[in-house]
């Protein structure tokens, strides 16, 4: 098994570019695939399907494929742990493949953020994120890059834990193409151009 995971770590070394680890967090199992708490998965889908790959192989508690974009080497990672345990295939991946914190990035759904908005940033803490929170942990740091994805507040007195496991209602679920495709454009630009750059480009409200 240690020789299998040499070699795929050696398939993933690029001389030319750099090594970037992308992250989107969610809870595994079908029931959960439409869940607010889920759109972290559902942008990862939607970068490997711009890069024409497919998550067919499994490491560290989680499903990942490789691909190249602009030069550099991706690593895309969908963790098989629930949320809450998400730090620890992160921090294995980071740690197998020594990957440099600035070169990571998480995505993942923020109940303090109106639906339809993104916000790039390069640190900072949890907001109560339990996926945020487990990976703060294991990485003993909190900068490093996160993509957030607005979901709205819950609506009357429903409770967020409560909310964010609910599906995407009918009329979030029509706009959702829309900001898959801009949360994925902004990952792939703060790969090719920089995590300055994507949040200059996309830090405001779709017009």
């Amino acid at each position: 098994m240690r020789k299998l995971l040499k070699k795929i770590g050696a398939n993933t070394k690029n001389d030319s570019g750099k090594l970037y680890l992308i992250v989107g967090l969610g809870n595994p199992g079908q029931k959960f695939n439409n869940n607010r708490h889920n759109i972290g998965f559902m942008v990862l889908d939607e970068i490997a399907k711009k890069l024409n790959t497919q998550f067919a192989r499994f490491q560290s508690n989680a499903l990942f494929t490789t691909e190249e974009y602009h030069g550099n080497k991706l690593i895309l990672v969908k963790p098989r742990t629930y949320m809450n345990l998400s730090g620890q295939p992160v921090k294995a991946f980071v740690k197998f493949y020594k990957i440099p914190l600035e070169n990571l990035i998480i995505t993942f759904d923020d109940a303090d953020l109106p639906f339809e908005i993104i916000r790039l940033r390069p640190e900072g803490g949890s907001s109560g994120h339990q996926g945020m929170k487990s990976i703060i942990h294991n990485l003993g740091s909190e900068v490093f890059n996160r993509l957030r994805v607005g979901i709205g507040r819950p609506p009357g007195k429903l409770s967020t834990p409560d909310y964010v496991l609910k599906d995407f209602s009918k009329s979030e679920i029509e706009l959702l193409p829309l900001i898959l495709n801009r949360a994925s454009d902004a990952v792939l630009m703060f790969v090719a151009e920089g995590i300055d750059a994507a949040m200059n480009k996309f830090n405001r409200k779709n017009s």
